[in-house]
This record gives structure tokens, C-alpha cells and sequence, in this order.
């Protein structure tokens, strides 16, 4: 079972992210249950921030109620142009957060458990070599098919160090704010994928680890919407795999972020926060 963590000491300010899409009827217990037990209870989360990817619901309302900041994320770094998916409303949290730790959850959890953050939170504050923490967990509802037919085979395959990965597609992660700004997202579904092979390549894959989660249950869709999620997984493997694009692939599968640290806009801002950080100790101080 996932650890139950103390106050965290040594990570700084955590963020809990949520990117989310028309999920009112899930994203408002889990933002209440995060600012009741881990913001106002243990004291490990200093934030709840849900990105919101064009809900068409009362996604953004109903978190807001519950306690988060929520952000449109067409409002969020305007300049770099229009996008939408998974992976953008992942990148633009970086903007958005200010966190030192961010960790991920998806917001159609049902029975969520604070566990999850605090299972996330523990290996980065026991190690600080880690730099990536990747969730796993069972499914009593059956589930993971994308996961075992074509994201673990591609990985056996191309990228045989990340084999021991469990649920290398699951929404549920954290990870140092200097790993998750120094490489590129995936704005689609390819995302979670794509973020382990870059974060491998970058930081080496002794910087990712796991937490048990326990059990997660969410929204288990049908076969016939998971050939989209399938596609865009697979592409997202061959490209970093070095497979070139065939004609008539859609160019959205893979369509990505930079890293954030080459985006202006936001190395003004980090700049200008850690200004004000500094400003604030040293008043303290005084």
C-alpha cells in the first residue's frame, strides 16, 4: 500500500496539478479531499492547481468551489500559440503552479485517496537523485489495454531500460520542477510515454522511480475511443525511436512543447517569483 508521508521538509513548494476536461462530476471531491487533508491537514501541498482544456461543463467551476486555482489553459502563455490536448494542458502547468515539486493527477478519479500525493511525494524527498516519480496501481474495473498492448511492447522494444515501468501511461506522477522544464511535452495523448523516454535520455533512467498506489479507479472507456489514445501513443514511440512519419499520419499525434526553459515568457516569470522570494527572506530575516 502506498506510504502515508509526514510534513514534507526538503521539497520546497508542491503543486498539485490537475488537467482536466468536462469532469465535473470527479474533479471536485479530489480538489476538496487534496485542500482538506494534504493543504489544511498534513500540510504537504501548498497548492491545487486545475488546468482546464476547454470544458464545456462546470469543470472550472465546480474545482474553483472545492478550492483550487483554476486556469483556462488558452489563458496560459498566449504567445506561444493555439493548442489543446493532455500533454498541453501538462506544459502549461509549469507556467501556471508554483510549485518547486509538481505532482500530476488525472481529474476523473473516482475514490481518490491523498496517498496518491503522498506515495508520489516520498521517493523524491528520500532520494534527492530522483528526479521523476511514476505512479502504478490495480484496476478493479479492468482497464490498461492501451498500457499492454502497445505502450509496454514499444518500450521492450525501443527502450528496453524503461522495461521495469509498470503503468507507463498512468496520469499519476511528480517530478522536480528543473526535470519537468527541460524537456519537450507532447501535446496529445502520446504525452506520459513520451515524457519517460525524454526524461531517460536526459537525466539517465536511474532518476525515475515507482510508487504503489493501491488501487485507482476511474472512467474505464470503450474499445472503439481507445484507437485514437493508441495511435497517438504508438507515434509518439517511433518518433523517439528514430521511425520517420509516414504520409497521411496526422501531424497533431505528435505535436509538441518545447522545453519550458527556452520559452521567454516564462523565465521572466520564474525570474520575477524567486525575486520575490528573495525579497520576502531577507524581510524575514530582518
Amino acid at each position: 500500500m502506498p506510504p502515508k508521508s509526514p510534513r514534507h521538509t526538503g521539497l520546497g513548494r508542491v503543486s498539485v496539478c490537475l488537467p482536466a476536461r468536462n469532469e465535473e462530476a470527479t474533479v471536485g471531491p479530489i480538489v476538496a479531499t487534496i485542500v482538506r487533508e494534504l493543504v489544511g491537514g498534513l500540510g504537504v501541498v501548498d497548492e491545487v492547481v486545475v488546468v482546464d482544456d476547454g470544458s464545456t461543463d462546470a469543470t472550472a467551476a465546480v474545482a474553483a468551489r472545492a478550492g483550487a486555482l483554476v486556469v483556462a489553459a488558452s489563458d496560459v502563455l498566449p504567445g506561444v500559440g493555439p493548442g489543446t490536448g493532455k500533454g498541453e494542458a501538462l506544459w502549461k502547468s509549469l507556467h501556471a503552479a508554483g510549485g518547486d515539486v509538481l505532482v500530476f493527477c488525472d481529474a476523473d478519479l473516482r475514490d481518490f485517496d491523498p496517498a496518491f500525493v503522498t506515495g508520489l511525494l516520498a521517493p523524491l524527498e528520500a532520494d534527492d537523485s530522483v528526479g521523476f516519480v511514476k505512479g502504478f496501481y490495480e484496476r478493479p474495473e479492468g482497464g490498461g489495454r492501451v498500457t499492454e498492448l502497445v505502450a509496454r511492447p514499444m518500450i521492450r522494444l525501443f527502450f528496453p531500460e524503461l522495461a521495469a515501468i509498470r503503468q507507463p501511461l498512468g496520469g499519476e506522477f511528480a517530478a522536480r520542477r528543473e526535470v519537468l522544464e527541460q524537456v519537450p511535452f507532447v501535446q496529445g495523448y502520446g504525452v506520459d510515454l513520451a515524457l519517460l523516454v525524454d526524461v531517460a535520455a536526459r537525466f539517465g533512467p536511474a532518476s525515475i522511480a515507482q510508487a504503489d498506489l493501491g488501487v485507482r479507479t476511474h472512467r474505464n472507456r470503450p474499445l472503439d475511443e481507445l484507437g485514437a489514445q493508441a495511435t497517438a501513443v504508438l507515434r509518439a514511440a517511433l518518433q523517439r525511436a528514430g521511425v520517420p512519419d509516414r504520409p497521411g499520419w496526422h501531424p497533431g499525434d505528435v505535436a509538441g512543447r518545447p522545453p519550458m526553459i527556452e520559452v521567454e515568457e516564462y523565465l521572466v516569470a520564474r525570474k520575477g517569483s524567486a525575486a520575490r522570494k528573495g525579497s520576502a527572506a531577507r524581510k524575514e530575516a530582518s
